[in-house]
């Protein structure tokens, strides 16, 4: 149990490290806790950063694959 949540904390961080990364690109001035992130996103191992984006991909293909064969699926029974 304690696994799962560590594996969404790792896979929000990831979301504002590329939000923070994204920002820094365009030249923006980033908040203490977009640096914090960033930070945080940089130590973590490659293996847990591994989990956290196949994670994000997995969860992104499930629900495009669920929502894809709902509207679809009722296109070809008609």
């Amino acid at each position: 149990m304690d696994e799962t949540a560590e594996i969404f904390d790792d896979l929000y961080l990831g979301l504002r490290a590329g939000g923070a990364l994204r920002k820094q690109r365009r030249g923006e001035a980033l908040t203490t806790e977009e640096q914090e992130a960033l930070g945080r996103w940089q130590r973590l191992s490659t293996a847990r950063k591994a989990v956290a984006i196949g994670a994000f991909a997995l969860g992104t293909f499930g629900l495009g694959f669920t929502l894809g064969g709902l509207v679809f699926g009722r296109w070809r029974k008609a």
